[in-house]
């Protein structure tokens, strides 16, 4: 297997090969004989790991030698932003081009790498005094790798989780004492919390990924046994992903991730704070826009709902189908084979199984409340800790991004947004006829 074909990421040891019907699974090894599924044509296969999730379990952690500048500086980042010398660091560094990236994993991190220091770049002095010319060092080198994975040039929700955690012990537990980020902004222990927790989401995700694939290929047996089974896996690793959720309030301080954090996810589209957006040197004549990172741009939602048959308003559906543009795409694809896949709704409701029909009404309650912890968790650490930003700024860090003080770092109206996709999760509910 040629290292580069890999878009997503590999399965940890001891996992068990799943057949999905749409496309044929096969079963890979890498290297350092690691097991990973794939699925697609030889040309094109799509790699998703079935015991990582979404979430890489190959991280690497450096570049080779000729990309030190880099590393070095994305080593260093929280004390650069905070010293006030990243922009300087960022206008001596050398232009590099992406001939000696050897495959998607180093390519992965280049593109974790550029795009945190980018960040950075941009809002080191804050929204009032943000960067609106990417230098061409910086610029020309995340356009190329973004253009070979097939990613925006812009930080993503799988630059800041997917891709940027690694294990203390690789033997232990992935749990939040035995792993660490590779690369970091200002925000401390917070910062750390709040990626970390995430990474423990999207695995707690993965048994409803399983879930899936099964239900899948029981709709198209059928097999209401197997189908049911696989109902009440995805429930009960949909209240994990609440619970692993719930570790925020634990190592998350609101404040400093209001105050502190949050700008740094801001992006250049639907922000007021940059309305021209970001000029890319040596790439484009025009500015670009491009959204934040979100946690809308993770997977795992994105396959439930398409999945469980929920319709989202034109509104949020809109955002959301805008957000699958900054997935890796082989993520992308395996919402679109959910997509493509029989109508679960429509097969419950035409077997007239009571017993499907209360288990697929206990996935979409349980994604429900999932949601309404989530708003919950928005109002406190966005909508109750911004009156408390705005009377405390630190003397040396960019301070809360006020232009996004009721916005998603997406670019939505946040809590309007995470309140009607609740509600039309609500309206999934299956009523038998009759």
């Amino acid at each position: 297997m040629h290292e580069e074909n890999v878009s997503a990421s590999y399965t940890l040891a001891g996992c068990k090969p799943l057949k999905f019907p749409i496309r044929k699974w096969k079963q890979l090894s890498d290297t350092n004989c690691r097991l990973v599924m794939a699925y697609g044509s030889p040309k094109k296969p799509l790699y998703i790991s079935l015991c990582a999730g979404f979430s890489s379990s190959a991280c690497l952690k450096e570049l080779p030698d000729h990309y030190r500048p880099w590393m070095e500086i994305a080593n260093r980042l929280p004390h650069l932003i905070g010293s006030h010398q990243l922009r300087a660091q960022v206008n001596e560094m050398p232009l590099l081009n992406c001939q000696f990236l050897t495959g998607y994993r180093e390519q992965r991190l280049a593109h974790l790498v550029l795009t945190f220091i980018t960040m950075g770049y941009v809002w080191q002095d804050g929204e009032a005094q943000p960067k609106e010319v990417l230098p061409r060092t910086l610029a020309l080198p995340l356009v190329e790798v973004s253009r070979t994975l097939g990613l925006p040039p812009i930080l993503l929700h799988s630059d800041v989780v997917l891709a940027n955690w690694a294990t203390r012990n690789p033997g232990r537990p992935l749990e939040i004492r035995n792993l660490d980020p590779i690369v970091l902004f200002p925000g401390g222990e917070s910062l750390r919390g709040f990626i970390l927790v995430t990474v423990l989401v999207e695995k707690a995700a993965v048994p409803g990924i399983k879930a899936l694939v099964q239900a899948v290929n029981a709709v198209l047996l059928p097999s209401p046994d197997s189908l049911l089974q696989a109902l009440q896996q995805l429930r009960l690793s949909i209240q994990d992903i609440t619970r692993a959720l719930g570790q925020m309030h634990d190592y998350v301080d609101p404040d400093i991730f209001y105050a502190v954090i949050r700008i740094f996810f801001s992006g250049w589209k639907d922000n007021p704070a940059m309305p021209a957006g970001l000029l890319y040197e040596g790439v484009s004549k025009e500015p670009l826009h491009y959204s934040g990172a979100s946690a809308a741009q993770s997977t795992v939602l994105h396959a439930f709902d398409e999945f469980l048959g929920v319709r989202h308003s034109k509104e949020s559906a809109d955002f959301l189908h805008r957000m699958r543009d900054y997935m890796p795409p082989s993520h992308r694809a395996f919402i679109e084979e959910i997509h493509s896949a029989p109508s679960l709704r429509d097969h419950i409701l035409s077997s007239g199984n009571s017993q499907l029909l209360t288990a697929y009404n206990q996935c979409v309650e349980a994604l429900a409340a999932l949601r309404s912890y989530h708003l919950a968790m928005v109002t406190k650490y966005l909508i109750t800790a911004a009156p408390k930003a705005k009377g405390r700024k630190t003397s040396h860090l960019p301070g809360p991004p006020q232009a996004l003080e009721e916005r998603g770092t997406g670019g939505t109206a946040v809590v309007r947004f995470l309140k009607s996709v609740r509600d039309k999760t609500i309206e999934a509910i299956l009523h038998q006829s009759g």
